[in-house]
C-alpha cells in the first residue's frame, strides 16, 4: 500500500525565524491584542483624562499618562517582567533579571505558542495601563517630579508582586487556583486601591477645583472612552494566549458586559438624578470565563454596585470625602475589579476553565459546583477569590503608603498652592489651548500673583 508523504505549505514550514513550536496565528493575534491594549492607554486614557479635566490641567493630565507608559515599558523590559514571570525566588516574587537578551526573547514563553518577546510586550502594556489608571486618582495636583519617581517604584514593589502571585504559574495564589482571567485583581483592584491610597498621601485639589471640575472637552473625553472600550477586545481576547473558543467568548462577553454596565449606569442616573451621566458610564468592564448570560448579570452588577458606592456611599462617608480621588478609580476599578473576581468565582464554567487552564483542578464557580454536586469545590473557589481580594488590598495599601512616604523625603508629593492656581503653565510652561486661551483669566490679579509666586513672569497688561 503506497503512502503519500505529507508536506506543509511552504509558508507554514518551520525555519529559524518560525520554529516548530510557534503558531503563527497565535503569535499574530497576541501582537495585535497587545497593540489594542496599548491603544487603551496611548491615546485612549491620555485623551480621556486630557478631556475630562479643567482646561488648565489638560496638558499635565495627558502628560502623566504619556510618561507612565514610557517609563513602565522600559522598566518592564529591564527588570519588571522577570520579577513578575521569571523563575521563582519566593512564593510571591520572581528572580530579578533582564528581559532584553536576544536569545531569551526568541525562546518559547512560559505559556502559549509564541516567543518571550511577544509575551513581554503583551504583559508590558498591561503593566503600563495599571499605572495610567492610578494617575486618574491624582489628577489636578500631584507634583510631576514625584510622579516620575512613584511610577518605577510602584511597578517594582507592588505590581510585580501581585502579577507573580496571581498570574505566574509558580505564584502562591495561582497554585491555590485563583481565577483572575484578565486583571480584575492584578490591574483594576490594584490600581483602584493604590490610586485611592496615593490620593490620601498626596492630598486634595484646591477647594474650588473639587467643587467645580468640568471637563474641558466632552467629545475628546468620549473619544478616549471609545478607544478604551474597543481596546478591551485585546485586553480580554488576548488572555487565553491562543486563538481559541475561549478568546472568542472572552471578546463577546466583554462587550456584552460593558454594554450592560453602561446601560445600567445610564438608567440609574436617569431614574435618580433625572439626568444621564457620561462620566463613569463605560466603567465596570470586568468579566471572567463565563457564559454569555452570566456576562449580562455581571454587567448589571458592575453598573449598579459601583454606581451605588460612588453616588450614595461616597457622598455620605466622611472618609471617602476626605480623600480626593479625581476620577473615582476606587469605585470604577477597585470595587468593579473585586466584584468581577467574586462573580467569576460564582459563575465560572468548569468546561471553559479546563480549556483555559488546561486542567480540571478546582476552577469551578459556586453556581456550577452546586449544580454538579461539587459544593465543596464551589465554596472553596469563592474562598480563594476572597483571599485574593484581601491580599491585593493589603499589599497595595502598605506598599503604596511606603512608596509615598519615601518619595516625599526627596520632594513634595503635591504641587504648591500657587502652582495649582495656574495649572499647566506653571507645571510645564505650556497650555492645551494656548491659541485661544482664556485671556480674562490671565488678566485676573490673583492669577498674576499666583504665577509670580510659582516662578513665572508677571505679564504687563
Amino acid at each position: 500500500m503506497n503512502k503519500t508523504a505529507f508536506s506543509m505549505p511552504p509558508n507554514l514550514n518551520p525555519d529559524q525565524a518560525s520554529p516548530d513550536w510557534m503558531n503563527k496565528g497565535d503569535n499574530a493575534w497576541q501582537l495585535t491584542a497587545a497593540t489594542l491594549v496599548g491603544l487603551q492607554s496611548i491615546p485612549g486614557l491620555l485623551i480621556l483624562y486630557g478631556g475630562s479635566v479643567k482646561k488648565k490641567w489638560a496638558v499635565n493630565s495627558a502628560f502623566m499618562v504619556l510618561y507612565a507608559f514610557a517609563c513602565v515599558i522600559l522598566c518592564w523590559a529591564a527588570w519588571g517582567y522577570r520579577f513578575s514571570f521569571g523563575d521563582k525566588m519566593i512564593p510571591f516574587w520572581g528572580k530579578p533579571n533582564f528581559a532584553l537578551d536576544g536569545h531569551y526573547l526568541m525562546e518559547q514563553t512560559f505559556l502559549g505558542k509564541f516567543p518571550n518577546a511577544t509575551m513581554v510586550y503583551f504583559q508590558g502594556v498591561f503593566a503600563a495601563i495599571t499605572l495610567v489608571l492610578i494617575a486618574g486618582a491624582l489628577l489636578g495636583r500631584m507634583n510631576f517630579y514625584a510622579w516620575m519617581l512613584f511610577v518605577p517604584l510602584w511597578l517594582t514593589f507592588s505590581y510585580t508582586i501581585t502579577a507573580f502571585s496571581i498570574w505566574c504559574p509558580d505564584g502562591f495564589l495561582a497554585k491555590m487556583g485563583i481565577i483572575d482571567y484578565s486583571g480584575g485583581y492584578v490591574i483594576h483592584l490594584s490600581s483602584g486601591v493604590a490610586g485611592f491610597t496615593a490620593a490620601y498621601w498626596v492630598g486634595p485639589r484646591l477647594t474650588q477645583d473639587r467643587q467645580r471640575f468640568p471637563p474641558n472637552n466632552i467629545l475628546l473625553m468620549l473619544f478616549g472612552a471609545g478607544l478604551l472600550w474597543i481596546g478591551w477586545t485585546g485586553f480580554n481576547g488576548g488572555d487565553p494566549y491562543v486563538v481559541s473558543v475561549d478568546a472568542s467568548l472572552a471578546v463577546i462577553n466583554t462587550h456584552i458586559c460593558t454594554a450592560a454596565s453602561l446601560l445600567t449606569w445610564l438608567l440609574l442616573d436617569i431614574v435618580f438624578f433625572r439626568k444621564p451621566s457620561v462620566i463613569g458610564a463605560v466603567q465596570g468592564m470586568i468579566t471572567g470565563v463565563v457564559q454569555g448570560w452570566a456576562a449580562v448579570i455581571m454587567g448589571l452588577c458592575s453598573g449598579s454596585i459601583p454606581w451605588f458606592t460612588m453616588m450614595v456611599i461616597h457622598k455620605r462617608s466622611e472618609m471617602f470625602q476626605k480623600v480626593d480621588d479625581t476620577m473615582a478609580v476606587l469605585h470604577t476599578h477597585a470595587i468593579a475589579g473585586s466584584l468581577g473576581g467574586i462573580l467569576s468565582g460564582i459563575f465560572a464554567v468548569p468546561k471553559l476553565n479546563r480549556l483555559f487552564y488546561g486542567t480540571s483542578g478546582h476552577y469551578i464557580g459556586l453556581f456550577y459546583g452546586l449544580a454538579d454536586k461539587r459544593t465543596h469545590d464551589g465554596f472553596r473557589q469563592i474562598g480563594v477569590q476572597l483571599i485574593g481580594v484581601v491580599f491585593v488590598v493589603v499589599l497595595n495599601i502598605v506598599s503604596t503608603s511606603i512608596i509615598c512616604v519615601v518619595v516625599q523625603i526627596f520632594m513634595p508629593l503635591r504641587m504648591s498652592e500657587e502652582e495649582m492656581e495656574i495649572g499647566d503653565e506653571a507645571a510645564h510652561g505650556e497650555e492645551a489651548y494656548a491659541i485661544w486661551g482664556d485671556e480674562e483669566e490671565k488678566l485676573d490679579p490673583k492669577y498674576e500673583l499666583a504665577k509670580s509666586k510659582a516662578g513665572g513672569q508677571v505679564e504687563m497688561v
